[in-house]
Protein backbone atom coordinates (compact mmCIF):
# COMPACT_ATOMS: atom_id res chain seq x y z
CA UNK A 1 0.00 0.00 0.00
CA UNK A 2 1.48 3.38 -0.96
CA UNK A 3 1.90 6.15 1.60
CA UNK A 4 -0.97 8.57 0.97
CA UNK A 5 -1.53 12.11 2.25
CA UNK A 6 -4.40 14.31 1.15
CA UNK A 7 -3.86 18.05 1.48
CA UNK A 8 -7.21 19.78 1.58
CA UNK A 9 -9.11 22.86 2.74
CA UNK A 10 -12.46 22.15 4.45
CA UNK A 11 -14.20 25.01 2.60
CA UNK A 12 -13.05 23.84 -0.85
CA UNK A 13 -15.81 22.11 -2.88
CA UNK A 14 -13.26 20.15 -4.93
CA UNK A 15 -11.66 18.88 -1.73
CA UNK A 16 -15.09 17.86 -0.47
CA UNK A 17 -15.63 15.79 -3.63
CA UNK A 18 -12.42 13.88 -2.93
CA UNK A 19 -13.24 13.45 0.77
CA UNK A 20 -16.73 12.19 -0.13
CA UNK A 21 -15.22 9.65 -2.55
CA UNK A 22 -12.83 8.42 0.15
CA UNK A 23 -15.76 8.07 2.53
CA UNK A 24 -17.83 6.27 -0.12
CA UNK A 25 -15.00 3.84 -0.75
CA UNK A 26 -14.66 3.25 3.00
CA UNK A 27 -10.97 4.12 2.76
CA UNK A 28 -10.68 7.30 4.81
CA UNK A 29 -8.32 5.56 7.24
CA UNK A 30 -5.93 4.69 4.37
CA UNK A 31 -5.10 8.37 3.78
CA UNK A 32 -3.46 10.84 6.17
CA UNK A 33 -5.55 14.03 6.00
CA UNK A 34 -3.63 17.32 6.04
CA UNK A 35 -5.73 20.48 6.54
CA UNK A 36 -3.94 23.43 4.89
CA UNK A 37 -5.74 25.96 7.08
CA UNK A 38 -2.85 25.13 9.42
CA UNK A 39 -0.04 27.39 8.15
CA UNK A 40 2.67 24.82 8.87
CA UNK A 41 0.84 22.20 6.77
CA UNK A 42 0.29 24.73 3.98
CA UNK A 43 4.05 25.45 3.91
CA UNK A 44 4.76 21.72 3.86
CA UNK A 45 2.47 21.30 0.83
CA UNK A 46 4.16 24.14 -1.04
CA UNK A 47 7.63 22.74 -0.27
CA UNK A 48 6.75 19.19 -1.31
CA UNK A 49 4.39 19.86 -4.20
CA UNK A 50 5.73 23.14 -5.51
CA UNK A 51 2.42 24.97 -5.17
CA UNK A 52 -0.40 25.60 -2.71
CA UNK A 53 -3.17 24.06 -4.83
CA UNK A 54 -5.66 21.77 -3.12
CA UNK A 55 -6.76 19.08 -3.25
CA UNK A 56 -3.39 17.43 -3.56
CA UNK A 57 -2.88 13.73 -3.02
CA UNK A 58 0.71 12.87 -2.20
CA UNK A 59 1.46 9.32 -3.30
CA UNK A 60 4.76 8.21 -1.78
CA UNK A 61 5.79 11.88 -1.81
CA UNK A 62 4.74 12.61 -5.41
CA UNK A 63 1.91 15.14 -5.87
CA UNK A 64 -1.29 14.49 -7.80
CA UNK A 65 -3.54 17.51 -8.32
CA UNK A 66 -7.06 18.00 -9.70
CA UNK A 67 -10.00 16.39 -7.96
CA UNK A 68 -11.09 14.29 -10.97
CA UNK A 69 -7.60 12.80 -11.36
CA UNK A 70 -7.37 12.12 -7.62
CA UNK A 71 -10.78 10.42 -7.62
CA UNK A 72 -9.79 8.27 -10.63
CA UNK A 73 -6.58 7.25 -8.86
CA UNK A 74 -8.46 6.37 -5.66
CA UNK A 75 -11.05 4.30 -7.53
CA UNK A 76 -8.36 2.36 -9.38
CA UNK A 77 -5.85 1.90 -6.57
CA UNK A 78 -7.70 1.53 -3.27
Amino acid sequence: MPELELYYRPSCPFCQKVLNKLDGLGKTEAVKLQDVTDEEIARELEEQGGKKQVPCLMINGSPLYESAEIIDWLENNL
